[in-house]
């Protein structure tokens, strides 16, 4: 530390320090060490004179306000970005004298200190320092020749112009010249030393000045009687007060509790690292509604600001569906009168936080938000970036700490106009000419801003949004609902807040009508069955079905389900007679389930495999008054009752192989059974939330109007062959076999073990020359597994050609798979559909165009596509209202797909199968399907998954299919799972399960887990990171070939492998930043998995951790890095690996680098004895 340096430390440590002649005189802040300072004054006494003699003005140094500090922190954080800077572009349309502007801006800068000020770090305090003799920063630019479009650029350009506050001017002009009467003013100061105040306080002044330049009168401004370091110096002193407490008091209270995280839809993925990119859509408000809204507040006795507060509060509350809003707000920051003329940075964001529920009408909560408003500006005084630290919210580099969104309400006048830079006016400067420029918003400090101003008789508006999260089409639609929202308020306040519509009438016919005009003409009167007689009269010696080696035509096959049929009518099967079929995958198991719909009855599926508790409890619940069946089950079988509770005899347990030389003799011809398309063709049993299985039913027409929906799309023709693989206790088995029927294709089907293993399964799909083939994912990873390539092994590679038309659904298709199998078949289809609206609602056609697109979608999964024929797919609200485009929802179903309802089980029936709100019909229905969604701008539907499975996380809401897609983009991973677990204190924490490739080591201690933590945590935010992650060889799967989520192993996931206990430092790299953390945070000990930040740790600190770290380590390491490994152990696991890659690269490039630690100062060394001695 040279002399300048101790001076100026002690300047800000409080003394004063003055000269006369040879002797020096002092004042000292407090006695802790005078002694030490003065025996250092007395030894430099010399050096210290001639200083203050020669030099004074190296002592115009100051500690920083706590909003400086943050702008400081955030400017260390990011020294590239231009998000803070500050301009203003001014058309001039005058001849002007330059050399005079740029004396007015030299004595603009002699007028206010600090717009000639540096910054930089003082004993590990950031300080300002005035500088007397800095150069200005005016430029002065030939732009005579440049095209309009070249000037814009370039006036971009230089206002992106990032400052480094420690060697530049945080002041710059750029003054860009068109011609004698044409001048572009670009002003650009950083916001460290200005707020929007100060600009105001800037154009006031400027033309004053360069009038005092250009005339012979005598002119001047008046003096100021205090400047920004007053201000400073004011805080402290008000904060350390009584004042202090009483805000402090207020803000602790109004913050309790968990942080709500506002979670608005974005169109992208959120960045690891919030990102500051941004745009502006302008809006203006009609005449009548900014007048109405005035009226509204008057009568109210509210305030405008309150009144488009409260309204911005409830389009988030739409947007998000959360009840518990946070909003920042500025506020001047000039408490005190003298304050009000000096340039400095003295704006404080408020945090507003509303409270809401769709009990409330808007008058009623505009009375909340009014109070709220008048506490929060009451207690505006204490600093929001020392808010931060002391209430030390979660740290996350990716959104903004507290709040995400912005509001303000502009008081603009004719100066302000031009600050803005969007709003066309001119104005006069003592004779000059001047106009607005505008030059496009490309910086956005929150998620969401949004600036309201009066622009003549109306209000006008901005939404600034990030553009990495957004897209401009969002923000447009928007701005919209927002109006909407506000028309609402005007019309009837008394409205409940979820009343309040969002959407424009042209966008409630989009959502609502045009993407739901399914409308299709189908043979609504015909039954399967039936249709699948008229295709036998058509193509009878075709081949309908292949098993294995045997094979039947479809004369055959309507021939024996016909006697199957009489069979059953004989022992009572007719419509609305639930028979259960209980066999093995067979030609049996077809023609037993053709021949219970020719009967006229309903059938209900039953898997042989199934436990024996679930088969007795889905046969007493369906009371099936006839089981067909195979001799080698009967023993599988559990006992079964009737509903007189008599038990069947062995004549109704109908063995289909060795009961049928009786069947056998009955009737070849076709049925005349009475059944209609009101009447059910099957029951089939899915997974309840109770535990218990409950029975959907189906009707005839439900079936038949899907099965010609998948004959258009997917689409079918009689040449296809389709491989059917799936249990008939999965709806979607019906699609295999029946759509093949029904058009005169080939069906072939597969044996369970062959459908369970991959090898055997590639083997039937190339023996079969399948054309179309269904599955889940879990299906197609199978295939995939055992390197299925999508083409015959029996061609040639040059014969090779992609025919196989894939089908996948039961899960959502991840990108990685959709791209595998993209690369593999003629066509892929992504289909979604819940039991209870008949296979599949909805389809979509995945192209490679959609697979180009994805890399910057927000969704981890493909679209699930449009609502199929008479089908319609609403996206509502917990209220039941339509919700925009890319905003979350309920999808509710409705159309012909809807099933009557579950199994005696009226009162769950009614409440999943809800009154139609969109149709005229009282009798229509719709399902309430428990899934999310969310409409893209195409109309199609994007899957979010289920409503119980969303993931919060310390109030962050998680999707896991975000994590689960970055996890799959390291190629030793061949899928993934991520699930929440509760550990042993009842916490949520997220669990990554991970199968590897074949070729990868799959135990718990392979070195692939290391990095595959640290991808995540290079690519996403902390709190989206697993706290666990867990090898497996293969996934458990259920019956219908999903991922069995309840069946995966729970981890070892503890408080105390969460690091909560103490763990002394292990490694020298680690008790080396111990001690650090130790000096910086004042603590007696640190362990290892401590977090910084909840031992206390804040921005500022940080600094000092991050200036010490570069001191001992001869690594460079950012402060960003600093935030994401925030415990002892992950940051000396960070260290070691960039000391192992610089070692690399320096072998590699052959040159010697120094490694490893610096020399260990006096300092360090004594902590390091200390922390030895207590370890002990």
């Amino acid at each position: 530390m040279n002399i300048v340096e101790f001076v100026q430390d002690l300047k800000i440590q409080g003394w004063q320090l003055w000269s006369n002649g040879e002797k020096m005189g002092y004042r000292a802040p407090n006695q802790e060490s005078t002694q030490f300072v003065l025996s250092q004054l007395k030894q430099h006494k010399t050096e210290v004179l001639q200083l203050l003699n020669d030099q004074p003005e190296l002592l115009q140094v100051f500690l920083l306000s706590y909003g400086q500090q943050a702008m400081w922190f955030l400017w260390k954080l990011a020294p590239k970005s231009c998000v803070y800077n500050v301009s203003m572009t001014t058309h001039i349309r005058s001849q002007v004298n330059v050399g005079h502007w740029r004396q007015a801006f030299q004595s603009l800068r002699k007028r206010h200190p600090i717009l000639r000020s540096n910054f930089t770090q003082r004993g590990q305090k950031p300080i300002q320092l005035v500088q007397e003799h800095q150069e200005l920063d005016f430029l002065q630019i030939d732009a005579t020749t440049w095209s309009q479009d070249e000037l814009d650029k370039r006036l971009v350009k230089a206002h992106q112009h990032p400052f480094d506050l420690e060697k530049e001017a945080v002041m710059r002009i750029r003054w860009f010249t068109r011609s004698e009467q044409e001048h572009i003013l670009l002003l650009t100061i950083h916001h460290i030393a200005v707020d929007g105040w100060s600009l105001d306080l800037i154009l006031k002044d400027l033309p004053k000045l360069y009038q005092i330049q250009t005339t012979d009168v005598e002119l001047s401004l008046p003096p100021l009687k205090h400047f920004y370091q007053d201000y400073v110096q004011w805080q402290q002193e008000m904060l350390e007060g009584t004042e202090g407490k009483r805000l402090w008091n207020y803000w602790q209270q109004q913050l309790a509790g968990e942080l709500p995280v506002l979670n608005l839809p974005t169109d992208r993925p959120r960045p690891t690292i919030q990102t500051y990119n941004g745009a502006a859509h302008y809006f203006q408000l009609s005449e009548k509604l900014s007048e109405q809204l005035k009226e509204i507040t008057q009568k109210e006795k509210a305030t405008l600001y309150t009144t488009l507060l409260a309204a911005f509060q409830i389009l988030l509350y739409r947007y998000t569906a959360q009840e518990d809003i946070l909003v920042g707000s500025p506020t001047s920051g000039r408490n005190c009168p003298e304050f009000a003329p000096i340039v400095g940075y003295f704006v404080e964001p408020v945090v507003m936080r509303s409270k809401l529920s769709n009990e409330l009408s808007f008058l009623e909560f505009l009375a909340q938000v009014r109070q709220t408003v008048l506490e929060a500006l009451d207690h505006q005084g204490y600093p929001f970036a020392l808010l931060v630290d002391k209430l030390l919210p979660k740290r996350d580099l990716s959104r903004s700490p507290i709040f995400q969104v912005f509001f303000i309400l502009q008081k603009i006048e004719q100066w302000q106009k031009l600050i803005s830079g969007e709003l066309s006016c001119s104005s006069d400067w003592h004779g000059i000419k001047v106009e607005t420029y505008e030059i496009p918003i490309q910086e956005s400090q929150f998620d969401l801003s949004l600036e309201m101003m009066p622009i003549s008789s109306c209000l006008g508006g901005f939404f600034r949004y990030n553009t990495d999260l957004f897209e401009r089409e969002t923000i447009v639609r928007m701005a919209g609902h927002f109006q909407t929202l506000l028309e609402a308020i005007v019309a009837n306040p008394q409205q409940k807040l979820s009343e309040l519509p969002l959407l424009k009438p042209t966008e409630e016919q989009q959502i609502l009508s045009q993407w739901n005009n399914t409308k299709t003409d189908y043979p609504s009167g015909k039954c399967i069955h039936e249709l699948f007689e008229v295709q036998v009269e058509r193509t009878p010696n075709a081949i309908a079905v292949v098993f294995e080696e045997q094979k039947l035509t479809y004369s055959q096959v309507n021939s024996k389900a016909n006697q199957l049929a009489h069979y059953l009518q004989k022992l009572g099967v007719r419509p609305e007679v639930l028979v259960g079929i209980c066999v093995e995958r067979s030609l049996e198991m077809l023609i037993g389930l053709l021949a219970i719909l020719k009967a006229g009855g309903v059938y209900v599926p039953l898997d042989p495999r199934y436990p024996s508790e679930r088969l007795n409890y889905m046969l007493a619940d369906s009371q099936a008054s006839v089981l067909l069946t195979q001799e080698k089950l009967l023993d599988k079988l559990p006992k079964h009752q009737t509903q007189s509770h008599s038990s069947l005899n062995k004549q109704q347990f109908i063995c289909l192989d060795a009961d049928w030389g009786e069947i056998s003799q009955e009737n070849h011809n076709n049925v005349d059974n009475g059944v209609t398309s009101d009447n059910l063709a099957y029951v089939i049993y899915t997974s309840g939330s109770t535990g218990k299985p409950k029975g959907v039913q189906i009707y005839h027409r439900s079936l038949t109007n899907f099965l010609m929906s998948m004959s258009q799309a997917p689409g079918i023709t009689n040449s296809d062959i389709l491989l059917a693989v799936t249990s008939i206790c999965f709806d979607i088995a019906a699609l295999e076999l029946y759509l093949p029927l029904i058009v005169g294709a080939k069906l072939v089907i597969v044996s369970r073990e062959v459908a369970t293993d991959g090898k055997q399964l590639l083997s039937a799909l190339d023996h079969a020359g399948a054309t179309i083939m269904q599955g889940t994912p879990a299906t197609w990873q199978m295939l995939l597994t055992v390197g299925w390539e999508g083409s015959s092994h029996n061609m040639l590679p040059s014969k090779q050609e992609k025919t196989l038309k894939i089908l996948c659904g039961g899960e959502a298709l991840p990108h990685k798979l959709g791209n595998q199998l993209l690369d593999r078949g003629a066509e892929v289809w992504n289909m979604y559909g819940p039991t209870e609206t008949t296979i599949w609602s909805s389809v979509c056609n995945v192209t490679p165009s959609a697979k180009a697109n994805n890399v910057k979608a927000s969704n981890v999964s493909y679209s699930i596509g449009k609502p199929i024929a008479n089908t319609q797919i609403y996206i509502l609200d917990c209220y039941l209202q339509p919700v925009p485009i890319g905003v979350p929802g309920e999808l509710h179903i409705g159309g012909e797909g809807l099933a009557r309802g579950y199994l005696n089980q009226a009162e769950l029936t009614a409440d999943k199968f809800i009154p139609h709100s969109f149709s005229k019909k009282t009798e229509d229905k719709l399902y309430k399907t428990g899934d999310l969604g969310r409409y893209l701008q195409n109309g199609q539907i994007e899957f979010l998954g289920r409503i119980d499975n969303q993931v919060k996380i310390r109030g962050f809401r998680i999707e896991t299919g975000e994590i689960e897609a970055i996890l799959n983009q390291n190629p030793a991973v061949k899928e993934t799972v991520v699930v929440a677990r509760k550990d042993n204190s009842e916490d949520q924490r997220l669990v990554a399960y991970i199968v590897l490739n074949q070729q990868q080591e799959s135990t718990q201690e392979s070195p692939l887990i290391p990095q595959i933590r640290q991808l995540i945590q290079q690519q996403l935010p902390e709190y989206m990171v697993p706290a666990a992650f867990v090898l497996l060889d293969t996934f458990p799967l259920t019956p219908n070939g999903k991922i069995d989520r309840r069946a995966l192993p729970a981890p070892e996931i503890t408080s105390s492998s969460l690091s909560t206990t103490y763990v002394i430092p292990q490694t020298e790299t680690q008790r080396r930043i111990a001690i650090i953390w130790r000096e910086v945070l004042k603590v007696e000990k640190v362990g290892i998995y401590d977090n910084f930040f909840e031992l206390g740790g804040h921005s500022l600190l940080l600094l000092k951790v991050h200036t010490q770290l570069q001191e001992l380590y001869s690594l460079k390491t950012s402060i960003v890095e600093l935030f994401q490994y925030p415990t002892i152990s992950t940051l000396s696991q960070h260290l070691i690996e960039l000391e192992r890659k610089q070692v690399t690269d320096s072998l590699t490039t052959g040159q010697a680098k120094s490694r490893g630690v610096r020399k260990t100062s006096i300092k360090q060394q004594r902590l390091q004895r200390q922390q030895h001695r207590r370890n002990k």
